[in-house]
């Protein structure tokens, strides 16, 4: 059976998670929403905030996760970015947007992960 949209999306952010903690990210906020939407992980590496867009598939019927990534949604996520940044004055001032695009094509398979550091600007 197909995992709902829902489902698989909350899959992928664990996903992700583990993926950006076994890299020394440390979490800092998981579905953080702003009046310009949700930013699924929040993060920092050292002195840097990393703002976290995931895009899960389980197949590739509608194109690379990383293609759903529209000129307004990346308008949003900057915009939600500047919100974070703004309510949590105790930031260090550096951060960037990142995308981690995730290909899961088989539960019994690892799946593809992707990390494209400083996607948006």
């Amino acid at each position: 059976m197909k995992p709902s949209p829902q489902a698989l999306g909350r899959w992928g952010e664990n996903q992700a998670a583990i993926y950006l903690e076994g890299r020394g990210y440390s979490i800092l906020e998981r579905n953080f929403r702003t009046p310009y939407g949700e930013i699924d992980l929040v993060a920092r590496k050292q002195n840097t905030v990393v703002f976290v867009e995931v895009k899960t598939r389980s197949s590739d019927s509608y194109g690379l996760p990383e293609e759903s990534i529209t000129p307004g949604k990346a308008t949003h996520l900057l915009d939600a970015a500047r919100f974070y940044i703004e309510d949590h004055p105790t930031s260090d001032g550096v951060w960037r947007i990142d995308v981690i695009a995730i290909q899961r094509s088989a539960t019994d398979r690892p799946p593809q992960i992707t990390h494209f550091r400083n996607a948006l600007s």
